[in-house]
């Protein structure tokens, strides 16, 4: 082989690598079980969403996706974990908004949700309902902030910790309604909603599956739910936006990402496989039965709501002077 021909063989050899690596992603199929990490106990709403997408995910592309529980500091331990974990495909988090949105504003987390993990779809989505124990005398949302207006710091509130979505929706209340409200963090849903219904404290902004069965069971009163529009699954109560407060809205909502430098190609391919699990009717209606709404998203259209979702309760972080203590 002469000078000539050897530069032209290493020329076709480079041109044939820059080529391959595109294609390979491009060409992206997992050749060994994924893992989807959630950051809460097996069980609640987040298990269960994360377990029915999962299994429909794993059908459709032909391997195991195992979830992985990383349980703790409100799922900061599982989005930290995610945030240096392998940037190859092979994991996923099925991420929240206390974690992505909230918390880098009300504590130091070892984690940048912008930089360390990249979007790849919306999942789902739910609003909480504003409930109340029969003792306190009201039963609808005019009364309950009229008493908060004529009792200034005597109406407390109960939330799953300070910085989670819960604590984050009454506070937003307190700004828009002009009341002030105590804040009681507990560390779960369990423990606040015994203490509201044991009259130890006076409203809750609580997850719907947790609050309906004690509603039904006449032991609590639901004054409004924190999404745009009525829940199917709670068509008689009213949205807080509609009771006075328009433009209202407070989600718990869980979207998928990766590690933060997993490739764009590998990143398109899992959303297109999300996209499909989460359009799926079978598994909608599943989601819708657990009072999830499914969230499909692009991966722009997620980066720019969890931009807005940051901004929004960045301001109400500052606004209200709200941290981890």
């Amino acid at each position: 082989m002469n000078k000539r021909q050897a530069r032209l063989a290493g020329v076709l050899f480079t041109s044939a690598l820059l080529l391959a690596g595109p294609a390979r992603a491009e060409g992206f199929a997992p050749t060994k079980p994924v893992t989807m990490v959630v950051g809460f106990a097996p069980g609640g709403a987040a298990d269960a969403a994360a377990r029915l997408i999962a299994k429909k995910l794993g059908e459709n592309i032909g391997q195991t996706v195992i979830i992985d529980n990383k349980a703790g500091a409100g799922g900061n331990i599982a989005h930290q974990f995610v945030a240096t974990g392998p940037a190859d495909g092979t994991m996923l988090l099925f991420g929240s908004v206390g974690p992505l949105t909230i918390a880098p504003h009300v504590m130091k987390v070892r984690y940048d949700p912008f930089k360390d993990l990249a979007p790849v779809s919306g999942g789902v989505n739910f609003p909480n309902v504003l409930v109340v124990h029969k003792g306190l005398g009201v039963k609808t949302l005019a009364e309950f902030v009229a008493l908060a207006k004529k009792k200034p710091g005597g109406v407390d509130f109960a939330s799953t910790g300070a910085g989670s979505a819960s604590h984050l929706a009454g506070e937003l209340f307190n700004q828009r309604a002009g009341i002030d409200m105590v804040h009681v963090p507990y560390k779960g849903g369990a423990p606040a909603m015994q203490d509201l219904i044991g009259e130890r404290v006076a409203s809750y902004f609580s997850a719907p599956p947790t609050a309906l069965p004690q509603v039904e069971a006449g032991r609590l009163i639901p004054l409004a739910t924190t999404g745009l529009t009525r829940p199917a699954y709670m068509p008689d109560i009213p949205t807080v936006a509609e009771s006075g407060y328009p433009g209202f809205e407070a989600l718990n909502w869980y979207a998928f990402v990766a590690p933060g430098k997993t490739p764009a190609p590998i990143l398109d391919r899992w959303n297109q496989e999300i996209v499909k699990v989460l359009n799926d009717r079978e598994v909608k209606d599943a989601l819708n039965k657990h009072g999830l709404t499914p969230q499909p998203t692009t991966r722009a259209e997620l980066t720019d709501f969890m931009r807005k979702e940051d901004a929004k309760w960045g301001s109400i972080v500052r606004d209200r002077k709200i941290t981890a203590d």
